[in-house]
């Protein structure tokens, strides 16, 4: 036990640590009361283990802890939510928060919410307004609809929808279309907590206007179209499309809702995608109602837009839930901005970061790989770099079988795994995510805006020092 007493009283003192040039540093970055304070927790937690240890009583010196302390106290206040160079080739990456908003709607974002905004007030007559008048004329325009209503998500959208509609009636839907998307999100599930009640047709693969025309009742509240975005059947399939299901709606007096998801305002068959309906056509073929994200194709803030006929929207509007899935200025802010872009689809193309990004040349990404490639394998954690052909995603439940050709820089360690590099390049500043394929690293420049080209190479430069020792006895 005296030996234990010995070990542990070559501990430093919390003043004498704090003397050091580390976490005087440190300090600096934080503030004192936090260095203190996450130098005590690391000391307590030394003397804790090193006391349940039977081996290895080795107390680093002093300018050694230190240095252990300040790189531990300066990861400990990282922010978890970051700035990430997105170089996984999936470009609406719903981890990385799916489409990047364009610079237009940052702009708007910070000159309408770092002071006051018109957010529901009628500047004209000076009285109360709607929030969500501010982008209704807009997607008005851009879809030929009657109506608009913006509200937090599409999963919102469809539970409005559905509670302002069609709560203690019945939703007539193919079973085809039932669909599950991320974080265990299912259609059947929202139905039911809206009130509504599923009423199935058709078979997995084959729904015909038949099915849905058997199934009408005095209880049936609305007929429900939903795009199957992130998924496909093939083969022996058979759908009924929207103009009958339309046709079918007016025959019997029902609104047909048409949630088409990801969103589209222009046709992308340009950029290879095809199948995306797009929310004009979707009303110009009859829609009643209309749902959509707006943080998928549409390039814009993440939110759940509803377009369709006046009565619909204003129904919906007036629903208790309505308040609690509302929009803030914020979102309101970039959705306006983003919007304003779509009036041209050339000015689209070039300023909404996902349009610019699809539309990126081939040979414009070749050229970019073989320019870094040289670069990142001048780096000492990295043995080689070689540009290769693959091919990138468009993610966000859209479009899951199409591809889209794209350049990478495959890169292998010098002597690390790869996993290992890959998680150093993750937890870096700036914080880069790549895919591992093959045993390699790719890093798919699809997704890797030209401006951010030198800050990738700065990410592999900046891992050049010691390489992150493994947790202290103290578990940090």
């Amino acid at each position: 036990m005296s030996d234990m007493s010995n070990v542990l009283r070559n501990i430093p003192s919390v003043h004498e640590l704090l003397e050091s040039p580390p976490l005087k540093r440190a300090v600096e970055r934080v503030s004192h009361n936090v260095v203190v304070g996450r130098v005590r927790t690391f000391l307590d937690q030394l003397r804790a283990d090193m006391q349940n240890r039977a081996v290895d009583l080795h107390v680093p010196a002093p300018a050694e802890l230190a240095e252990r302390i300040a790189q531990w106290i300066l990861q400990q206040e990282q922010p978890r939510l970051r700035p990430v160079i997105n170089a996984t080739g999936i470009l609406l990456h719903t981890g990385l928060g799916r489409a990047p908003l364009a610079e237009e709607a940052v702009y708007a974002i910070r000159d309408l919410c770092q002071g006051y905004c018109s957010l529901e007030v009628d500047l004209e007559s000076g009285e109360r307004s709607q929030r969500t008048l501010a982008v209704e004329r807009q997607l008005t325009r851009l879809t030929g609809a009657e109506a608009a209503l913006v509200v937090n998500n599409n999963a919102a959208a469809t539970m409005l929808a559905l509670a302002a509609l069609a709560a203690g009636r019945e939703v007539i839907v193919s079973r085809g279309e039932l669909v599950e998307i991320g974080g265990n999100y299912r259609l059947p599930d929202v139905m039911q907590t809206s009130g509504a009640r599923l009423r199935e047709v058709g078979t997995t693969n084959k729904t015909r206007r038949e099915d849905y025309a058997r199934a009408i009742s005095p209880e049936t509240g609305a007929l429900l179209k939903v795009h199957t975005s992130n998924y496909r059947i093939t083969g022996f399939t058979e759908s009924t499309p929207l103009a009958e299901l339309v046709a079918l709606g007016r025959e019997h007096r029902l609104p047909v809702i048409d949630d088409i998801g990801s969103g589209a305002l222009m046709d992308l068959r340009r950029f290879g995608i095809e199948g995306e309906p797009l929310a004009a056509e979707s009303i110009q073929t009859g829609a009643d109602l209309v749902l959509f994200s707006g943080d998928k194709l549409l390039g814009g803030p993440q939110c759940g837009i509803l377009v369709g006929r006046a009565n619909l929207i204003d129904t919906i509007r007036r629903h208790p839930l309505m308040r609690a899935m509302r929009v803030d200025k914020l979102t309101l802010a970039a959705l306006t901005a983003t919007l304003h872009l779509y009036r041209d689809p050339a000015v689209a193309e070039q300023r909404v970061p996902l349009l610019s990004l699809l539309a990126t040349p081939l040979e414009n990404l070749r050229q970019r790989a073989e320019r870094l490639a040289p670069q990142v394998a001048a780096t000492p954690p990295v043995r080689s770099a070689t540009p290769v052909e693959d091919t990138s995603l468009l993610g966000g439940g859209s479009v899951p079988e199409q591809q889209q050709p794209t350049w990478c820089i495959a890169l292998e360690p010098e002597q690390e795994s790869v996993s290992t590099l890959a998680q150093r390049l993750r937890l870096g500043t700036p914080a880069v995510m790549g895919r591992i394929q093959h045993d390699r690293l790719l890093l798919d420049l699809r997704t890797v805006f030209p401006a951010q080209d030198t800050q990738l190479v700065t990410a592999f430069e900046r891992l050049e020092g010691p390489k992150p020792r493994p947790a202290t006895a103290a578990g940090h």
